[in-house]
C-alpha cells in the first residue's frame, strides 16, 4: 500500500497524531501437540512456575498503571490462576503431553466456551488468549508478546491490543493506536480513551499497513490517512497545535455558548480515582459503578465494609452530585452469592435489577450502607437501579430506597423497553440514566465488543439515537433529570447530539472532560438541537456521524 488511501473506523475522542506504522509482532506459533519426554511431574511444576510469574508480572503492571487498567490486570491475573484451568491443564498433562501443548489446548477450549456465551464472558476471551500466550511463551523462555520498539515514535497498528499491553504504553514513543478489530467499548478503546491515547479501532484494512508507512491517524473522523502529503500534514499539525491549546485552557463548569449548564460528570469504578477526576474538572460523578467490591469476593461484602469505601468516595466530592449504580452483575458475571444456575444466553437472563431483587438481602445491605455513607459525608447522593426494564421494577427498586432513608432514587435506561416507557417510569422515580453501551447492544442485537460485529456496535446509529430521544422527551414532560453515563458521552460531538436530545448531564472518564467541555462551549442549545435533528434524520451510523460533523 504505496498509494494514499483513506481507512475508516471507529474513532476514540477527538485526538490527531501523525507517524510511521510500526506493527504489533503475531502471536507466537500454537505449539505441536508432542508426547512429553519430561513426564507429568515435571511439566506440571513447570505450567505451576510459569502461571505463578505471569500472574506476578501482570499484577505488577496493574500496580504500576493504576486505575481501570489495574483492575482489568489483575482480573487477568486471576484468569491465569483459576482453579478450573489448572484442572484442565493437569489432564492433559497426566495424559502424557507437554507443558506448552496442555496450556495452549485448555485455555483455547475455555476461550471457545467463553465466545459461545457471548456478553460479558465472551468479551474476555481475547483476555484469557493474552494470558495464555504468556504463559506459553515463558515455558518456551521467550519474552511476553507485547509492543514493538522501532527506536523512535512510531504509530502502533495491531489486530486487537492486550489489557496488559494498552496499559503501559510508552506515551512518548506510541503516538497513536490503530487496531483491526474492536468496537467503541472494548478495553483497547476504554483504556486508550482513559490515558488520552490518540485511537481508531474496528479498522478493517489496518493489518494491511507495512511497517514504516507514514499514516495520519485522525480519531474525530474515525479515519487513517496513508501517506499524506506536506499540506496534509501542516494542517495536521495546526489542528494539533489548537487541541492542545483548548485542553490547556482553565477548568470551568461545563455549559453550551449560550450558558445553557451541562454538568460534566465522572464516571468512576473505584474510590481511587476520585482526586485525578477533581483535577481533570469533574464536577461530580455520574456513574460509581460498585463491582469492585463484590466481583473477587466468595460472600457479598458486609454493610461495613461498603460503607467504608463509599465514604471514601463520597468525602472527595463534599457538595456535588454523586450517582452510585447499585451492583450490576447476575448470570454474565456469576458471583457465587448471587447467581448459582448456568444460563444459555446470560446477556438475556438474571442480571441486574433481576438478580438483585432475587436475593434483596444483598441489595438492602448495599442500600443501608450508601445510607449511612451518605449520611456521614456532605456529598449529595444519588443512588441508580442497573438494567430496569419495566414499570414495576422501578416502583420497587424506588420504594426500597426510599424505605432505607435515602432521597433520590433513579433508574439505568440500558434497554429499548425502559427507553420507550421512559414516560410511565420517570413518574415513578427522580431521574434516569441512560447507559449507551448496553442500549446500544441491545437495541442492534450485536454483542458488545465482540470484533465480527463491531461496526453494530455504534451509539451513533439512529435506532440508538431515536431511543435516547424519546427518553429525553420523557425527562422534559416529567421534569425529571435525564443523564447519560456510557461511552458516548466522551465523543465531543454525540455529547452535543445527546444534549440536543434532551440529556441534561454528561458522565465520561474524567481524560474526557476537556475534549467534551470545549465542544459544547462552540453550540447554543439551538444549534445542539439542530445538529440532533440531523443526526436522527440519517439512515445509517455513518450518515448519522457525518450529518452531525456537517450541521455543526
Amino acid at each position: 500500500m504505496t498509494d494514499q488511501a483513506v481507512l475508516t473506523g471507529i474513532g476514540i475522542g477527538t485526538g490527531l497524531a501523525y507517524g510511521p506504522v510500526a506493527r504489533m509482532a503475531p502471536a507466537p506459533a500454537a505449539p505441536a501437540d508432542e508426547p512429553s519426554e519430561l513426564g507429568a511431574e515435571r511439566e506440571n511444576a513447570r505450567v505451576a512456575e510459569a502461571i505463578k510469574a505471569v500472574a506476578a508480572d501482570l499484577t505488577a503492571r496493574g500496580e504500576a498503571a493504576g486505575g481501570s487498567a489495574q483492575e482489568v490486570l489483575k482480573a487477568q491475573a486471576m484468569m491465569a490462576e483459576d482453579p478450573s484451568l489448572a484442572k484442565a491443564v493437569a489432564a492433559r498433562l497426566d495424559a502424557g503431553k507437554t507443558a506448552e501443548w496442555a496450556v495452549h489446548d485448555a485455555f483455547g477450549e475455555f476461550m471457545r466456551q467463553l465466545q459461545q456465551l457471548g456478553g460479558y464472558l465472551g468479551e474476555r476471551a481475547a483476555d484469557l488468549a493474552d494470558v495464555s500466550q504468556r504463559v506459553v511463551a515463558h515455558l518456551r523462555g521467550l519474552p511476553a508478546p507485547g509492543v514493538p520498539d522501532p527506536g523512535h515514535p512510531f504509530v502502533l497498528v495491531a489486530d486487537d491490543l492486550a489489557p496488559a499491553d494498552t496499559a503501559l504504553l510508552d506515551l512518548d514513543k506510541v503516538l497513536a493506536l490503530v487496531t483491526v478489530e474492536g468496537g467503541p467499548t472494548s478495553h483497547t478503546a476504554i483504556l486508550a480513551r482513559e490515558k488520552s491515547i490518540t485511537a481508531v479501532v474496528g479498522v478493517a484494512g489496518a493489518g494491511d499497513l507495512p511497517d514504516g508507512t507514514t499514516v495520519i491517524v485522525d480519531a474525530a473522523a474515525g479515519q487513517i490517512v496513508t501517506e499524506p502529503d506536506e499540506a496534509q500534514l501542516a494542517q495536521a499539525e495546526e489542528r494539533i497545535r489548537e487541541r492542545a491549546e483548548a485542553q490547556a485552557a482553565p477548568l470551568t463548569p461545563g455549559a453550551l455558548a449560550d450558558g445553557t449548564e451541562v454538568p460534566l460528570l465522572a464516571n468512576l469504578g473505584s474510590p481511587d480515582g476520585a482526586e485525578e477526576a477533581v483535577a481533570l474538572g469533574a464536577e461530580g460523578v455520574g456513574l460509581f459503578r460498585t463491582e469492585f467490591l463484590f466481583l473477587s469476593a466468595e460472600q457479598a461484602p458486609s454493610v461495613a465494609e461498603q460503607r467504608e469505601a463509599y465514604q471514601r468516595l463520597l468525602a472527595a466530592f463534599p457538595g456535588k452530585k454523586v450517582v452510585v449504580r447499585a451492583l450490576d452483575a447476575g448470570a454474565d458475571k456469576p458471583l457465587p452469592f448471587l447467581s448459582s444456575s448456568e444460563e444459555e444466553n446470560p446477556a438475556l437472563g438474571r442480571r441486574g435489577l433481576r438478580a438483585l431483587l432475587a436475593h434483596e438481602e444483598i441489595l438492602r445491605d448495599q442500600l443501608t450502607a450508601l445510607a449511612e455513607a451518605g449520611a456521614a459525608t456532605e456529598a449529595e447522593l444519588w443512588v441508580m437501579a442497573p438494567m430496569v426494564s419495566t414499570v414495576e421494577e422501578t416502583q420497587q427498586f424506588t420504594a426500597l430506597t426510599r424505605e432505607h432513608g435515602l432521597r433520590t432514587a433513579g433508574v439505568m435506561v440500558e434497554v429499548p423497553s425502559s427507553a420507550l416507557l421512559a414516560d410511565r417510569l420517570l413518574p415513578h422515580t427522580d431521574f434516569a440514566s441512560i447507559g449507551t453501551n448496553d442500549l446500544t447492544q441491545y437495541t442492534m442485537a450485536a454483542d458488545r465488543l465482540l470484533g465480527s460485529v463491531a461496526a453494530l456496535q455504534d451509539p451513533w446509529h439512529p435506532a440508538v439515537l431515536r431511543l435516547i430521544a424519546e427518553v429525553g422527551a420523557a425527562g422534559r414532560a416529567t421534569g425529571k433529570p435525564v443523564g447519560v453515563c456510557g461511552e458516548a458521552a466522551a465523543d465531543p460531538l454525540l455529547a452535543v447530539v445527546l444534549v440536543g436530545l434532551g440529556a441534561t448531564t454528561l458522565s465520561m472518564t474524567p481524560a474526557a472532560l476537556a475534549d467534551v467541555r470545549a465542544e459544547l462551549s462552540r453550540h447554543t442549545r439551538q444549534q445542539a438541537e439542530a445538529i440532533a435533528q440531523a443526526a436522527l434524520a440519517a439512515a445509517t451510523a455513518a450518515e448519522a456521524r457525518e450529518a452531525a460533523r456537517a450541521a455543526a
